[in-house]
């Protein structure tokens, strides 16, 4: 989940008293197990799945799963209480760039585990640490993608093809609303689907130092995210006319049912909307955000990393569970399961589904998500939501600067 992780940026009322643990099949007292944290509840039952395999494999060693609501917020506790768990299965954003400048996460660097991933993934979760720290304090697992999700079938009622460039997108758009189709399913009641659109215009047209530059004072929102403002009204222009009255859950049922032709999403929703509709024909590709079709790049960065912490390093045991994990056949068990794609070389995603944007993997044409760089306590989700609202952009502008100074200066 998420693009982040998308759980991360829902807020609630929802206490450390609240935070669920879920136990393997360990049979041994819970003071003994190895703790694996996720932020992910989607992944809970594959990873249930993977830990009792692991200890049939292994019946000395006990697993225990805990997957808390806002997981960030538990985790930033429990560091500052120095009860770090020993395994975190966690986003490759800035909250994972404050724990490894902490120092309290174990370095990978130059170990055969690290020598399995993808280069392009070590360096976005490099560039989150920044250059103060240097090391590998996670491993990049499975990564995600931000996509325009399809229904075909109302695509070739159409009679339209994928489009290269913004303007045919725009034109698709045009075409769906002439003929009584909703041209995207907008789900703005959850703030933080609105970033799904933002990081892809962002990533595409506002440079991927951004954040470098902005924390060097060289670069602003009111200077650089100008077009990014305009195109996402633009977009909104093509809802269902009650953008923000519907949700994530609300989105997922629409989409598999018909209801439009675009869903702006990531793989995660893919499962999701198969659960409601198995039937329903489904394609995803990269928004084309520029004319320029070589310069579009697909959005992709680390939705899941593992990491251990550094007191837990030296546990055998917890290094186990890491290898067994980052096990090729592991690897392809888990993103099979969560429509995902893995950070491991040479293990792919091949459904089918996922056709329209297997070259932007095979040929590098990817991007990372501008808003893992955003500082975390920015609340980056809640002032979209509120200028997609308001439509005030030149405010909403000042504002993104101001509250990223705002916390950076804390």
């Amino acid at each position: 989940m998420f693009y982040k992780s998308k759980k991360w940026l829902k807020t609630g009322l929802i206490g450390l008293a609240s935070v669920l643990v879920i136990g393997g099949c360990s049979s041994g007292n819970d003071s003994d197990a190895i703790e694996v944290f996720s932020n992910k509840s989607e992944s809970t039952e594959i990873y249930k799945e993977i830990i009792k395999d692991f200890e049939k494999e292994n019946p000395e060693i006990d697993i225990k799963l805990s997957a808390p609501p806002e997981a960030e917020t538990v985790l930033k506790t429990r560091m500052t209480k120095n009860d770090l768990p020993e395994i975190m299965s966690i986003g490759g954003n800035a909250t994972y760039g404050e724990l490894a400048r902490a120092g309290v996460l174990h370095d990978f660097s130059g170990t055969e585990l690290e020598k399995q991933i993808q280069p392009a993934y070590i360096k976005m979760v490099g560039d989150l640490v920044g250059e103060e720290k240097e090391g590998t304090f996670g491993l990049p697992y499975a990564t995600n993608a931000n996509a325009v999700i399809y229904n075909k079938d109302l695509m070739n009622e159409l009679g339209l093809e994928v489009p290269e460039t913004w303007d045919e997108f725009i034109k698709t758009l045009e075409v769906a609303k002439e003929n009584d189709i909703t041209p995207i399913y907008f789900t703005l009641k959850d703030s933080w689907t609105g970033m799904i659109p933002w990081n892809s215009i962002a990533a595409n047209s506002a440079g991927e130092d951004f954040a470098e530059k902005k924390n060097a004072g060289k670069a602003s929102f009111q200077e650089e995210y100008d077009p990014v403002a305009d195109k996402m009204l633009t977009l909104l222009e093509y809802g269902h006319g009650k953008n923000f009255d519907y949700g994530y859950a609300d989105g997922n049922k629409a989409f598999a049912n018909g209801e439009s032709l675009y869903y702006l999403q990531g793989n995660w929703a893919i499962p999701e909307i198969k659960k409601v509709n198995p039937d329903v024909n489904l394609g995803v590709f990269a928004m084309p955000v520029t004319n320029e079709p070589s310069e579009n790049k697909l959005v992709s960065g680390v939705d899941v990393l593992l990491t251990v912490s550094e007191e837990a390093s030296e546990n055998e045991d917890v290094m186990k569970f890491v290898e067994y994990m980052m096990n090729d056949e592991r690897a392809q068990k888990y993103i099979d399961d969560q429509k995902a794609f893995s950070a491991l070389e040479g293990v792919y995603q091949e459904d089918p589904v996922f056709e329209g944007i297997k070259s932007n993997f095979e040929e590098g044409q990817l991007t990372s998500f501008p808003d893992h760089y955003y500082p975390s306590g920015m609340q980056a989700a809640n002032l979209i939501q509120e200028f997609l609202i308001k439509k005030e952009k030149e405010k909403f502008l000042k504002k993104m600067d101001s509250e990223w100074e705002k916390v950076q200066n804390r």
